[in-house]
């Protein structure tokens, strides 16, 4: 007479089969979860953080270029570039060479000796270049800056070289200034206004043309 008992060999069999059937299922799960975070992350979020970061923000998206006035890309805003001539504004000490595929620091410390003289030789050579005094000097012009590509100066230390600029250029002191007060960014209540050189000197040539070809500023190939 059958009272409702199992077999035995009935019931070894689906303890044998259970764990079979629940890790074919956890590892489908996992599969599944894997490919639909994969397609996400790796393909809808950048596309689509990509499409809105360029229709919100076209220039920086495409590396905050700077062109002259024909349309030759020449830098970023966001590098320094290295100026020598009396006619262009220059920036801080870069202790990358303004090189953006090399950012670094020199990693000195202010005790460091080198350091030291580094700041007093290029402390000399502003001091002779624009005519003043080594106290006349603002810091930045003096300090690398951490990443060695900054592009910006502070306002003292672009109007320190007013002077020069307008007379190797043979124009008025007062035009000069027009144009920085033009370039000055940061204007809010947040940080001190800062001067890009760059563009600075960018607006130089479009405004005021060099007289040679030599001394303009060279398009990025």
């Amino acid at each position: 007479m059958n009272i409702g008992i199992k077999d035995p060999t009935a019931i070894n069999e689906e303890e044998q089969q259970t764990p079979t059937f629940e890790a074919k299922a956890t590892w489908g799960s996992a599969l599944r979860f894997m490919v639909v975070m994969a397609v996400l992350l790796g393909l809808v979020y950048p596309l689509a953080t990509t499409t809105v970061g360029g229709w919100l923000f076209p220039e920086q998206s495409q590396g905050s270029l700077v062109r002259d006035a024909d349309g030759r890309v020449i830098g970023s805003s966001l590098v320094s570039q290295t100026f020598v001539s009396d006619e262009y504004f220059i920036g801080r000490p870069s202790a990358a060479g303004n090189d953006a595929g090399g950012v670094s620091g020199s990693n000195l410390a202010p005790s460091n000796e080198a350091l030291r003289e580094r700041a007093q030789a290029d402390a000399q050579a502003i001091a002779q270049r624009e005519g003043v005094s080594v106290d006349q000097i603002p810091v930045d012009l003096i300090t690398a800056s951490g990443s060695g590509v900054d592009p910006h100066i502070l306002l003292p230390a672009a109007e320190l070289q007013v002077a020069r600029v307008a007379q190797a250029r043979e124009i008025d002191e007062a035009s000069v200034t027009e144009l920085i007060d033009q370039a000055l960014e940061n204007t809010g209540w947040l940080g001190s206004p800062v001067v890009n050189v760059l563009r600075l000197n960018v607006s130089l040539d479009e405004r005021f043309p060099v007289a040679t070809t030599t001394s303009s500023v060279i398009p990025v190939e």
